[in-house]
């Protein structure tokens, strides 16, 4: 028989007070905070975000596991530990009970994050862009655990599509048949994460956050798998990457990438880092941008889903 050992996830004050009284509630992850922005520019990123949460009458989870326990909601000096740590570890859904056993600190990603803030009672969370199927797919079978956690964890995720160095319309095909909703938020394109559009198309668009919440509302009256649900939430053409420039630009990154050999968990941040520097910093600006936009939307999405 295993004896009670501490709680391995333990909301903040703020997020346990929300959670009891019904207050809306949007989840963010901790991997932009780490890996995905330069210092300082992260940590204000990190309370930006937050304060982008408050402003809309909702609280925000910042999720993170530190000293091997899963926190929903972080503190100031939380924040600035994930913002400042060396040697944080980005963890994935399944290094969770790694990170937990062994005392670990990370950031969490897009399948740990949507898994913790669905196992604390949080159903909105806003990220930038989903990991999906790598380019190059059919020769190595890289693809981001994001896919699997989305196809068993009924949580709302807000974002910008999938990041655009990743292979599009296999990572949609692998959705489908995965049966995770995807709903465009005013766009019948799937957003291109830097670019407006990435030319997918998809099947359904919403107008309003109350529309996700019905979708929502739908999927819990319906029940079967706990499947997510995808709001695809364009960044807006004038805060959007030159489509031209991030195209050359990420031909030349995943050229690099061949060349030097780069591949498993290094390629995202490797192709990434490359867009920042090839573009003059324009691919994080634009990226921030939706990122901003989708962290709105989620707040609207979470007070309707409450209401």
């Amino acid at each position: 028989m295993h004896s009670t050992a501490a709680p391995v996830l333990q909301p903040s004050d703020e997020v346990a007070a929300a959670l009891a009284d019904g207050t809306p509630i949007v989840a963010l992850e901790s991997t932009i905070i780490s890996h995905g922005l330069p210092q300082p520019r992260n940590l204000e990123v990190a309370k930006e975000l937050e304060e982008v949460v408050r402003t809309a009458g909702a609280v925000p989870a910042t999720i993170a596991v530190l000293d091997g326990v899963a926190r929903i909601g972080l503190n100031e000096a939380e924040l600035v530990r994930i913002a400042t740590e060396p040697g944080l570890r980005k963890l994935g859904q399944r290094d969770l009970p790694m990170a937990s056993a062994l005392k670990a600190s990370g950031a969490t990603t897009v399948s740990a994050t949507s898994f913790l803030a669905a196992r604390a009672g949080i159903r909105v969370f806003a990220t930038g862009g989903l990991g999906g199927v790598h380019r190059g797919w059919t020769v190595e079978q890289d693809e981001s655990a994001d896919l699997d956690t989305l196809a068993r964890t009924r949580i709302t995720i807000v974002c910008a599509g999938v990041k655009s160095i990743l292979d599009v319309p296999a990572t949609l095909q692998r959705l489908e048949t995965r049966g995770v909703s995807i709903a465009g938020y005013r766009t019948d394109t799937f957003p291109g994460f830097y670019l407006n559009t990435s030319g997918e198309s998809i099947d359904w668009r919403i107008e309003t956050p109350e529309d996700a919440a019905a979708i929502m509302r739908g999927q819990d009256a319906f029940g079967g798998p706990e499947t997510a649900l995808i709001v695809a939430n364009p960044v807006p053409v004038d805060r959007q990457l030159d489509p031209g420039l991030h195209d050359r630009v990420l031909g030349e990154a995943l050229a690099a990438a061949d060349r030097e050999g780069v591949t498993g968990q290094a390629i995202t941040p490797f192709l990434l880092d490359y867009l920042v520097r090839g573009t003059d910093g324009a691919s994080l600006e634009a990226n921030l941008a939706a990122v901003r936009g989708n962290v709105a939307l989620a707040a609207e999405i979470a007070l309707a889903w409450a209401g």
